[in-house]
């Protein structure tokens, strides 16, 4: 492949606010290296924690400049040497990237490119890395759940929130969700729950207790603790778990809440999986995919110009609809 071909991608060159995200036309495409494959990418997913990273909040931070990004779909345009499983023309999906999926362009290492179903888009093919790994993480590698037990997924309407509702009721969980605008509740109640509950409503931690018998949830999957995490511990069943996905500040709790029910507190970081959590997570998912109860559902879509516009709506719009992704 000529060295000379150019691309379309983002770079990052300071951290800072969504403006520093720069769309630039003359950036070399790269060339696949050892066991590495070059994908034409037709989507990506935008995820919050390309935010954080690119504010300089995050706890790792790229060198700079950068191209944020790692859930790419697309086709493989070609293989570097060593490379076992893809060739140019096959459908993929990615799970992160070696040079940032914010572009027309990557190369990912073949270790995270997995074939991409006919069945599933490529928007959609962009919305299944952090989310579905982020829900599966959660659910099982953190919180242990089981069929039979009652899951609450706090926030159920976004990326990660419609993961986890499908998952945990094709896992048999009863599945409780929240969602704060009614066509983010009909969204929910489309992808797995069995219930939901607006969390704007002043009585709905009080509603979810009744629908549970008094007895409250066995699992609570969060991606506002900041804001719900004190609720959270009085929802609990005795032995209860909340996974904390996401947060965007302090919160203050009692921690005798607690106590009362010696439940637990558990962060959850996908960049922490091993490879063996890892491939665990993929059969999970690509059974997902063979049975149908893994189908991401898309949101808010954008043009690569667009993307400084997405960062700032996945942080500050609220009522998520779906999955937000790159356009290539």
């Amino acid at each position: 492949m000529a060295a000379s071909k150019l691309m379309r991608a983002i770079r990052v060159s300071e951290f800072g606010g969504p403006s520093v995200l720069k769309l630039h036309a003359d950036i070399p495409v790269p060339n696949p290296g050892q066991r590495q494959v070059l994908i034409r990418v037709h989507a990506c997913g935008v995820n919050p924690v390309e935010t954080y990273i690119r504010s300089g909040a995050y706890a790792r931070k790229p060198s700079l400049p950068y191209t944020p990004g790692s859930d790419v779909s697309g086709v493989v345009e070609a293989v570097g040497d060593g490379v076992r499983f893809f060739q140019a023309g096959d459908r993929v999906f990615t799970t992160a990237t070696e040079t940032g999926g914010y572009a027309e362009y990557t190369v990912a290492s073949e270790d995270t490119v997995h074939r991409l179903p006919d069945s599933l888009d490529y928007r959609q093919g962009a919305a299944i890395g952090i989310p579905y790994f982020t829900a599966y993480r959660a659910l099982f590698h953190k919180a242990h759940a089981k069929a039979g037990e009652t899951v609450l997924v706090h926030g159920a309407s976004g990326g990660v929130g419609v993961a986890a509702c499908q998952m945990a009721r094709a896992f048999g969980m009863k599945v409780l969700g929240t969602a704060s605008t009614a066509e983010g509740q009909a969204l929910v109640m489309q992808n797995g729950a069995h219930q939901v509950f607006n969390h704007k409503e002043k009585d709905y931690i009080k509603q979810i207790m009744e629908s549970t018998n008094g007895q409250g949830v066995n699992v609570i999957i969060e991606m506002l603790s900041n804001v719900n995490l004190s609720n959270d511990l009085q929802m609990l069943a005795y032995g209860g778990r909340v996974t904390i996905v996401g947060s965007r500040g302090p919160i203050e709790i009692n921690p005798r809440d607690t106590m009362a029910k010696e439940s637990s507190i558990i962060g959850v970081a996908v960049f922490y999986a091993t490879n063996e959590e890892k491939a665990e997570c993929a059969a999970a998912l690509f059974a997902g995919m063979d049975s149908g109860w893994l189908r991401p559902v898309i949101g808010p879509q954008y043009n690569l110009d667009k993307v400084s516009q997405a960062h700032e709506e996945i942080i500050n719009s609220t009522g998520a609809k779906g999955k937000m992704v790159l356009i290539m």
